[in-house]
């Protein structure tokens, strides 16, 4: 019997055409991105049907957009298994990477559609406001050995606060700070045995403390959101400690904003939980791709394929239930 999580992608997984197969293939898909529109009050749907790029790619767009694709993947996943009479499994794990949490909230029932896609595009301001006069950057470092992170940090903190952002999988991760800071440790990184070191096209430094004014603003805006607790088991980005109240969940939300996404310790715990499958559900196969490095002997599959009927390619899972009828 397969143990199943489902993980839901963060920023950077938008392109333009994203959700249009499924929208066009799915009732229940369409009918949750008209609702993710009609909480918004525009057509983010459109802008992920047709873009443009540029557009959707901003923050303020691209966050709401890969939430209400990552929930229509989901629904849609749930109605194809309903109609071909599989009992739908009950996920061991819902976690989401940086802002995924709030589509992983979302299918653990603990936030609506309509406030996820309303707090991420507030999010994304938040973030952008945060830290207004410090130029912030992030940096991609590929190959360094994780016994020399430290050293990596040291490089950078005589120039700025720095800090490390992501770790995504292993000999993977994101430096995050002050602009000189990243800069610094970016030049320094290869001396230190990295592969690859991309400072990336961005202006915030998220998942760093240049971004507290940003978490205190989303206190403010989560305080009147009703949350409820998870149905499905949650981890916390910054150590896979286990999210299992409403608070906890709130708490979240407010500090994943300053603090660092351990990607790598949120699959190891799921996989020392007895997790075989990881179904990506949202656009593109970002995770898929990192879990596969980081639990080689775990099955990793991506619904986004548009090559499947409806864009979606629902997985074949075992679930030691009989079949609805």
């Amino acid at each position: 019997m397969d143990r199943i999580a489902f993980v839901f992608p963060g920023q950077g997984s938008q392109s333009v055409g994203m959700g249009k197969l499924l929208a066009e293939g799915s009732p229940a898909a369409a009918a949750v991105l008209a609702e993710a529109d009609e909480a918004l009050g525009e057509s983010i749907s459109r802008l992920a049907f047709d873009g443009p790029a540029e557009q959707l790619d901003l923050t303020a767009n691209s966050q709401p957009a890969i939430v209400a694709v990552s929930v229509a993947f989901l629904v849609a996943l749930r109605e194809r298994w309903a109609a071909t009479g599989v009992a739908a499994p009950t996920p061991a794990y819902a976690a989401g990477h940086s802002m995924g949490q709030y589509s992983a909230m979302v299918a653990a029932g603990v936030i609506s559609l309509a406030d996820a896609v309303r707090l991420v595009r507030e999010r994304g301001r938040q973030m952008q406001a945060s830290g207004q006069g410090r130029s912030g950057a992030m940096a991609a470092v590929i190959g360094l050995d994780n016994a020399r992170l430290d050293e990596l940090v040291a490089l950078g903190t005589p120039y700025g606060n720095l800090t490390v952002a992501n770790r995504n999988a292993p000999g993977q991760v994101v430096i995050s700070g002050d602009r000189a800071a990243v800069e610094a440790a970016a030049a320094g990184a290869k001396g230190l045995g990295a592969r690859l070191v991309k400072v990336l096209p961005v202006s915030v430094a998220a998942h760093s403390s240049l971004m507290a004014e940003a978490a205190v603003g989303m206190a403010r805006v989560l305080e009147p959101i009703a949350f409820s607790d998870p149905q499905i088991p949650m981890l916390a980005n910054a150590d896979a400690q286990p999210i299992g109240t409403a608070a906890a969940a709130r708490a979240e939300l407010i500090e994943h904003l300053t603090r660092g996404v351990d990607w790598v310790s949120a699959v190891e715990r799921m996989t020392g939980d007895g997790v075989t499958t990881f179904i990506e559900v949202g656009p593109g196969k970002v995770l898929t791709g990192l879990i596969k490095r980081i639990a080689p002997e775990a099955t990793a599959l991506s619904l986004d394929d548009a090559s499947s009927p409806g864009g979606i390619a629902v997985p074949v899972i075992e679930t030691g239930l009989p079949a609805t009828t």
